[in-house]
């Protein structure tokens, strides 16, 4: 039955980037309106947004409960964050109860800003796992999705949860993150757009600061969801894919920011935001077959060029497409992904 569940995603992520199953409104196909209602935009297999204004999601909306995980023996919980907009998170702490604080991650879910949630099945099994093995106190954020809210929602209630916990970790507040989290190693993480959110969040703290003596030590950009207009790599000869691509970043920020705007593409950031990224150290994470990797590893080499004083990190995975590691998450070479993340996190 998991795998049922968890093995379409990974096509529905490469899809959503332009791949060979993009929607077939984008591929010069007719898709016939569901019971006649005219179609606004056909983002499948994530979404059909009809010219009525209703959305019909197509995957990525099954959830499941905060529980103690039998596998990994990690305990969960959920928080309102900020109820007026419906912004939530999932808290994982491992069984163990150290004497010692432990490191606290802000978890960012992939989905192309338009689906998924911190409460999917494919999410709560990525961290239980996560926080398991790198014996961490993670808060997995559920923002708010386009096209409901477009971009920048997403962004700011990213930001409201980070707030969030650098609030509640203080005596009196959160027991979890009262008597566990450790804010001097602090670190931000997210996959595809989990990713873009993490990395945009950073230079937000870099250029506003955190409260008090609070700063991220590191940001994990797994398969981060970056891209431009200008070609690059393999699809610098597929015009069609780059003006698909511009129309679904339309799509996710109803229209408001370029493709080439600093939010998608961070190679248009000028040095000066480079140098002021808010965290010590970045890990960027790259799927041979993404089609996004040309512009991943653009960000990995820009940042180490930029005068950034923190230090980089490329981890590269052959043969494998985009998150492959959350539908594989049992396969060595996302176990050797997971130890990389562990390690990063874990180091002094």
């Amino acid at each position: 039955m998991a795998s049922r569940i968890l093995l379409p995603i990974l096509l529905l992520l490469i899809c959503a980037h332009g791949g060979s199953g993009a929607p077939a409104a984008r591929r010069g196909m007719r898709v016939p309106p569901l019971g006649g209602e005219p179609v606004k935009f056909d983002f499948s297999p994530f979404l059909i947004e009809y010219k009525s204004g209703r959305v019909k999601r197509l995957m990525g909306t099954d959830v499941v409960a905060a529980s103690a995980d039998v596998l990994t023996g990690v305990s969960s919980r959920d928080v309102a964050i900020d109820p007026a907009n419906d912004v939530r998170a999932r808290l994982y702490l491992p069984s163990f109860r150290p004497t010692a604080k432990v490191p606290v991650l802000l978890y960012f879910h992939g989905g192309a800003f338009v689906v998924e949630s911190a409460f999917t099945p494919i999410y709560h099994a990525y961290l239980n796992t996560l926080a398991a093995k790198a014996g961490v106190l993670a808060v997995s954020v559920n923002y708010r999705l386009a096209p409901e809210h477009p971009l920048p929602a997403a962004y700011d209630d990213s930001w409201a949860a980070l707030k969030w916990v650098l609030a509640n970790a203080a005596p009196g507040t959160d027991q979890w993150l009262s008597q566990y989290g450790d804010l001097s190693r602090l670190f931000l993480a997210g996959d595809s757009a989990g990713g873009n959110i993490a990395h945009n969040l950073a230079l937000r703290a870099g250029e506003e600061g955190l409260d008090g003596d609070a700063r991220i030590k590191g940001v994990a950009l797994l398969d981060p969801y970056f891209q431009g207009r200008s070609p690059m790599g393999a699809d610098a000869m597929d015009p069609a894919y780059l003006q698909s691509a511009a129309r679904t970043w339309s799509f996710i920020c109803a229209g408001k920011y370029p493709i080439d705007h600093p939010y998608a593409n961070p190679l248009a950031l000028p040095a000066s935001s480079w140098q002021r990224l808010g965290c010590s150290r970045v890990l960027v994470t790259v799927s041979e077959q993404d089609r996004l990797s040309p512009w991943q590893r653009a960000y990995y080499a820009t940042l180490r060029s930029s005068g950034w004083p923190g230090q980089a990190e490329l981890y590269e995975t052959p043969g494998e497409g985009h998150v492959y590691f959350l539908t594989k998450l049992s396969t060595p070479q996302a176990q050797a992904e997971m130890a990389t993340l562990v390690a990063f996190i874990n180091r002094n």
